[in-house]
């Protein structure tokens, strides 16, 4: 339940920041900006199915085979989570640059 944690402190977080940007700003509009945005790069972190994609990059277009033996558990432990592969990283910092670029033009303007 440690996934549950973080995502109900992470939406707290988001939930100030808003609060934040619409006392800062005095725009509603800008506050339901920096809310979608928020949760989309909240879910994008944390919603993921980390069991698909933890496989090499070549295997994410075949489907999961489960072995009938494998007998493990559901819940995995965290630090298996978020292991750090180039690929993603670099996909990642990509898309949340330019997500968090253009909500900055947004909000500073």
């Amino acid at each position: 339940m440690a996934d549950d944690a973080l995502l109900r402190s992470s939406l707290i977080w988001l939930a100030g920041l808003v609060v934040w940007v619409g006392l800062y700003t005095l725009s509603f509009k800008k506050m339901i900006v920096t809310y979608v945005t928020g949760l989309f790069a909240i879910a994008g972190l944390l919603l993921p199915d980390w069991d698909f994609f933890d496989r090499p990059f070549s295997q994410w277009l075949s489907p999961v085979s489960v072995d009938a033996g494998d007998s493990k558990p559901p819940f995995t432990s965290t630090s298996k989570r978020f292991r750090i592969y180039p690929l993603r990283l670099a996909i990642y910092a990509a898309v949340y640059g330019f997500a968090l670029y253009k909500w900055w033009m947004f909000v500073s303007n």
